[in-house]
């Protein structure tokens, strides 16, 4: 049995998650308790035209400073008791760097919808070869969405004194390093990589053509779990932690969340209700969820993702507060376990005012435009209109359409992998909610799992850290000893039967009926562009 004294002499693992709305610092023992966090709040963008979404990064180190002090702070421990870190945070935010790694320009922080007008041009040669193989519809949109294209149309200046070209992880790795390097799974955006080797793109790949930008900006990748380098004397200082302390690669925030849940294997499906909501598959084998999309780097290497994700989708409930709600419920925070907590039991308690079904109002999430899931053209619909419908059944129809949704895509996953879901582990501040689990376990007709801590994001970049320094043997112990389930909720058999109906008679039919009107709309006003 480990004694007080010895349970303060544990080693702990720092975790920086760099989410969109916060920065976290945590600190977690090798049996995966939380011994600590700390959340410092940021702006997650400020925009200077429609659509913009930009920050400067120096908001983002800051934070992390800030967060680790107040950690360490909070706990009252020994500095020295860190045995490393990592840091995982949001995807595709890329930052332009001069030769000495000084900003050229704010973030562009992914949320941000401009496009470029006039992409690199391909040669006919290139463009034939792509529709052949049936990607030349992904060039295009490719071309056009990549932030570095629209630098190198609308700020050539920016471009001309480029030298390191780096998602928010790559710059954060730097502040700490003082080398530019970083994680190959934190590799999620428009940039030359191949996803399927976790490397950069080989010189013949056509995406070089297609994207403005150079080899020789893009750092250095590590494989997760291995070393990035130390801590330098400057981040050390900045950041209230011995000098040359162990920095490892860790993923993403979904691929450190699928981790921290415990999802291993095809037959775990992981929910993740965030500002994006998603679906995700662990596999050993690359398996594209929506050919020719990449399946993306796990965060355990020799493994990839396969995910769906409907944009905007918790997004929809911050919607409804703001549009519906903020007379009742103020400004409810699902990632915030401590705030917020009267406004949260009105969320929950309009929940529990409607029956499963809503009384017939049924919503499709597609509110964000150009989703490829299940088609660039999906937009929102809600169907079933009537006048006993109020404030209650709208926002139970949003939470069921996500988990339609959801479904929809999970058995999508299901074919592409040749296994069937068997259970669900559900993450991201919407998991928060009792009864948001368990409509999602009644919808799908699954058990949904809560892990046992909130922050699994960060939970999953500790494991890389366990690995990594070698204080877990490997990734299936570190996950068996540092995962557990939280809460389970078990589908009542009657919602799901009632729900099987309405998405196989419905909701499966809606969008094949709805996209022509969807087309027709666009071609009329323009909207989405």
């Amino acid at each position: 049995m480990t004694s007080a004294s010895d349970a303060k002499r544990d080693p702990l693992l720092l975790a920086i998650d760099n989410g969109t709305q916060s920065v976290r610092a945590l600190a977690f023992t090798l049996g995966g308790e939380l011994a600590g966090v700390e959340k410092v709040a940021i702006e997650p963008y400020f925009s200077e035209n429609p659509g913009w979404a930009e920050q400067h990064v120096e908001v983002y180190w800051d934070a992390v400073c800030e967060a680790c002090r107040g950690l360490l702070g909070a706990l009252g421990v020994d500095a020295a008791r860190v045995a490393g870190l990592a840091v995982t945070t949001q995807r595709s935010t890329l930052v332009n760097l001069d030769t000495d790694g000084r900003p050229l320009r704010p973030a562009i922080v992914w949320l941000d919808q401009r496009r470029s007008a006039n992409p690199p041009r391909m040669s006919r040669v290139i463009e034939a070869g792509a529709k052949l193989t049936g990607r030349g519809q992904i060039l295009r949109e490719l071309r056009a969405e990549a932030e570095c294209n629209w630098i190198a149309e609308y700020q050539p200046e920016v471009v001309a004194a480029t030298r390191r070209f780096v998602f928010l992880s790559g710059y954060l790795n730097w502040r700490l390093t003082g080398a530019f390097v970083d994680s190959a799974a934190a590799q999620v955006g428009y940039v030359p990589f191949d996803f399927k080797k976790r490397q950069w793109a080989g010189d013949g790949d056509p995406r070089w053509r297609a994207l403005a930008v150079e080899r020789e900006w893009l750092p250095e990748l590590t494989p997760a779990g291995g070393r990035l380098g130390e801590l330098t004397a400057d981040a050390a200082t900045a950041m209230g932690l011995p000098p040359g302390l162990p920095v490892i690669a860790a993923g993403t925030d979904k691929a450190c969340e699928l981790l921290g849940s415990g999802c291993l294997d095809p037959s775990t499906g992981g929910v993740s209700y965030g500002t994006t909501a998603t679906i995700n598959t662990v596999n050993n084998r690359y398996v594209e969820p929506i050919p020719p999309l990449p399946a993306y780097p796990a965060a355990q290497p020799d493994a990839w993702n396969s995910e769906v994700m409907i944009r905007r989708g918790y997004w929809m409930i911050e919607w409804f507060k703001r549009e519906l709600g903020s007379d009742v419920l103020g400004n409810t925070d699902f990632d915030s376990p401590g705030a917020g907590e009267e406004a949260f039991a009105r969320l929950e308690q309009l929940l529990s005012e409607t029956p499963p079904g809503a009384d017939g109002l049924l919503l499709q999430p597609y509110w964000g435009a150009g989703t490829p899931f299940p088609g660039p053209e999906a937009r929102g619909a809600v169907i079933g209109f009537g006048d006993m419908h109020g404030r209650s059944h709208m926002y139970r129809a949003i939470v069921e359409g996500i988990a339609h949704a959801l479904r929809d895509a999970g058995k999508r996953l299901a074919k592409r992998n040749g296994r069937s879901l068997e259970r669900l582990r559900v993450a991201g501040g919407g998991a928060r909610s009792d009864a948001v689990m368990q409509i999602t376990a009644d919808v799908f007709g699954l058990v949904a799992e809560r892990p046992h801590v909130t922050e699994a994001s960060g939970l999953g970049a500790a494991i890389n850290v366990a690995v990594g320094l070698g204080l877990q043997p490997d990734y299936e112990t570190a996950v068996a000893r540092m995962v557990r389930v939280g809460d389970a909720f078990t589908p009542d058999p009657a919602s799901h039967a009632l729900y099987t109906e309405i998405h196989e008679r419905v909701y499966s039919g809606m969008y094949k009926r709805l996209a022509p009107l969807y087309r027709s709309i666009r071609e009329i006003t323009g909207y989405p562009p």
